[in-house]
Order: C-alpha cells, then structure tokens, then sequence
C-alpha cells in the first residue's frame, strides 16, 4: 500500500497495549483518521515528545496488508502550541474544540475549511492575541454554518421578517428553529435566550469575515454574556448531549467567577 501525508491536528490519543498509542487526527487533506503509533508509550527515539494533544505534525501513514488500522510511519512538529498545555483556561477550551470536532466529523471526511478554522483559533489561543470567550464563541458559530447548521441571525425564522424591521432592540433565539424569532413570532409562554441587535450584527460579522481578520472583532461582556447563552446550546442541542469537556469549561469559568 502507499504511503499517505498530510498535516493534521492531534485530536486524542489512547493506549493500545504495552507498547503503543492509538491516536486521532484531523487532518488537511484526508479529515479523521485514527492510527496506530507503534512504540510510541516507551521507545525515547520514535515520535519522542511531539504526540501532544493539540499540536500539528506533518504525518506519513500507511495502511498494512489486511486493510486494518493504519500506521503512523513518520511524524514532524510543524506547530507545537506548548502555551496552550500550560493554562488549565485554555487546555479547557482548545480541549472543547477538538471534542466536537472528534466527535462530529466521520472518518475520512474531508473538510479543509474546518481544518482552517480550527488551526486558526488553537494558533491565536496560544499566541494570547484574542480573548477566549470571543475564540470560543466564533470557533463555534464557524463550526456550526460549515457543518450544515449555520444560525439564522438574518430574519425571523417564522414569518421572515428582516431583522433591522424588528420593533424592539432584541430578539428571542429559538434552538429547534435554529434562528431568531421577532416579537410576533416568540412564543408568550416560553422562556427563550434573547439576543440584542447590536449582538446579532456582532455575530453575524463573526460568521462572514475572512478568518484572517476575526482577531479585529470587539465583543462588550455583555455581549459576551448573551452570545455564550445561546451559542453553547445551539452546538448541544444539534450534537444531541453537552460534550464532557464543554462540562468541565463551565465548572472552570463558575470558579473564576467566585
């Protein structure tokens, strides 16, 4: 079988065995894929202390005669993101990404723009050029439209009613419907997160802008508030449950808070 290449994201790892690790990637040019690193737990020589979470390699794989799980011949550091492995903050967040894109993108599904996106955010995440929650909020808008589920932030999402001829200075944000809903169209009985139109236009930039002019973006703490309140379960409601890392990123920012 020939041998195959690509730069890739590491994703997660496991061991396998006494002697080697079973690791996912993400990578450019073949998507999810999940290799065998022979040695890996205790040769000092192979692949010796560049298999860290969050890094991006350059890697040779191929796959044996059986057709089984492939094997990760060679692998290169091209970015390391040590600073992100050195806060317990930003090992949450950087953690939460990768979950989701873990979790969602199948094996050999190839989607190079998402593979931009999330090598973009772990690079300002390290580089401590952006804030956090603002890296967290677009990593999760971005994350969303290029996975099918791109929120309405446009027009009602009942009666199609432009948002800048809504009657008041906020909208209500409906999770099944994807989208804001005007004042005619919230329910009277339900209680729904609520977006500020200065907010939706925020995020609605978040969404359109070359990923490199996002660290141009400015987001108030208010708008913060309102955009982590809806953004966060718009993502678990579509994936179906709250990802474990999403959890504990909660109990982290509850502490901080205090």
């Amino acid at each position: 079988m020939p041998y195959l290449t690509s730069p890739a994201i590491m994703l997660r790892a496991i061991d396998h065995g006494d002697y080697d690790k079973v690791i996912t990637f993400f990578t450019l040019r073949q998507g999810k894929i999940s290799v065998i690193a022979k040695g890996a737990k205790k040769s000092i020589k192979r692949f010796a202390g560049i298999l860290e979470l969050f890094s991006i390699l350059d890697l040779v794989w191929r796959y044996g005669q059986t057709r089984g799980m492939p094997i990760l011949k060679e692998a290169s550091l091209i970015h390391p993101f040590e600073q992100i492995r050195k806060n317990i903050t930003t090992t949450a967040y950087a953690s939460y990404w990768c979950e989701l894109v873990y979790i969602w993108m199948e094996q050999g599904q190839r989607q190079p723009s998402l593979y931009r996106l999330l090598e973009y955010v772990l690079a300002q995440l390290d580089a401590g050029d952006m804030p956090e929650q603002v890296l967290h909020i677009t990593f999760q808008l971005r994350f969303m439209a290029i996975s099918g589920f791109r929120p309405g932030l446009d027009y009602c999402s009942i009666c199609r009613k432009p948002v800048d001829r809504f009657g008041r200075s906020f909208a209500s944000f409906d999770l099944r419907r994807g989208g804001i809903l005007c004042e005619k169209c919230t329910p009277k009985k339900e209680q729904l997160p609520s977006l500020s139109i200065g907010t939706i236009k925020l995020l609605r930039w978040a969404l359109n802008v070359p990923l490199k002019k996002l660290n141009r973006i400015r987001f108030s703490a208010r708008t913060i508030e309102e955009s982590l309140a809806v953004v966060e379960p718009f993502v678990a409601y579509h994936l179906g449950k709250e990802t474990k890392s999403l959890k504990f990123l909660k109990q982290l920012d509850s502490r901080l808070q205090h």
